[in-house]
């Protein structure tokens, strides 16, 4: 299974090898992993890699249900959805982000950018058709309902791992992609944060994060307010109590309202800073062109009147 053109061959285990060929070696190991489920010996290993851990069965009105809690072998399941995600990176760099760029014919810099924003636009838009398919927005009192949220559906804990692996999978890919290295502390910061905040929604038993692909950043801080200044101080039991999973304390309530008020009112600084310099580079540019057709236009007047100051003389 190649995903890129060889035009040229490396030596084996070579940088520029692991490099060209490093979706086809993780591809390897996946198929491995699965190749260990056919055999009693290694299934129940490869199992730990495949399926969500930590699952138990309670009963409900709607007969036997299968919850899950979270644990240290979740690290084994985030490590091998990482690797479908390299191999999915891939898949969309070759078969559609390549194939684009071909024709736009940009540069190298405006082509980094374009492959760098084609990723995260597939990966939002496949986390937004997810996050409503969880129904949040139909009922947004369940983010604070029967908090602390110990017990996740299968489907709300296997959004949780893949999205881990989705930004953990960034960090290689650094490396892969062979960003510039004044790209890399940009990128570390947003990938940075995208890990501490689904690590901490994850962690503390939110279940918050599933709707921040849909919504904008204001609608985020509406909801967060609202769910843990509000909902959260209104429960009735707030101690701390890790055992039961219990992290609905006034500290731990102003530092989450805190953390992510400065992330959004950070991410919309960028984003107007960014807007802001690009109405001056326009308005320059603009400007530009209106002093060399300016600069032009007296050229040609001058050229004019020269002419017809010569054949005035030549009568």
């Amino acid at each position: 299974m190649a995903f890129r053109r060889r035009n040229k061959s490396y030596p084996f285990f070579s940088q520029e090898f692991l490099i060209q060929n490093h979706a086809d070696i993780v591809f390897s190991l996946v198929i491995c992993i699965l190749i260990g489920l056919m055999f009693e010996t290694t299934a129940k290993t490869a199992i730990l890699f495949i399926q969500p851990q930590y699952n138990i069965s309670t009963m409900s009105t709607d007969g036997e249900v299968s919850l899950y809690l979270y644990g240290w072998k979740d690290c084994a399941t985030v490590v091998f959805y990482l690797c479908i995600t390299i191999i999915l990176h891939a898949v969309v760099q070759e078969y559609v982000l390549d194939k684009v760029n071909r024709r736009l014919h940009l540069s190298k810099s405006k082509n980094t950018k374009f492959n760098e924003s084609g990723q995260l636009c597939v990966f939002y838009l496949v986390s937004s058709l997810w996050s409503l398919y969880e129904g949040y927005l139909l009922r947004p009192s369940s983010l604070w309902e029967n908090y602390p949220h110990v017990h996740l559906r299968f489907q709300v804990k296997f959004f949780y791992l893949t999205q881990l692996a989705y930004w953990f999978h960034a960090l290689p890919e650094l490396y892969f992609q062979k960003v510039r290295k004044e790209e890399i502390p940009r990128q570390l910061q947003y990938i940075s944060l995208y890990l501490l905040h689904i690590l901490a929604a994850y962690l503390l038993k939110f279940e918050m994060w599933s709707i921040g692909f849909v919504l904008t950043r204001m609608i985020t801080l509406t909801l967060m307010f609202l769910a843990v200044g509000f909902g959260l101080a209104r429960a009735e039991n707030q101690t701390l109590d890790l055992e039961a999973g219990n992290f609905n304390t006034l500290p731990i309530r102003l530092l989450v309202l805190f953390v992510v008020c400065f992330t959004q009112s950070w991410l919309l600084w960028k984003f107007f800073r960014f807007q802001l310099s690009r109405t001056r580079e326009l308005r320059l540019e603009q400007a530009a062109r209106k002093r060399a057709a300016t600069k032009q236009q007296m050229q040609r007047t001058l050229k004019r009147d020269s002419g017809t100051w010569t054949v005035k003389l030549l009568f």
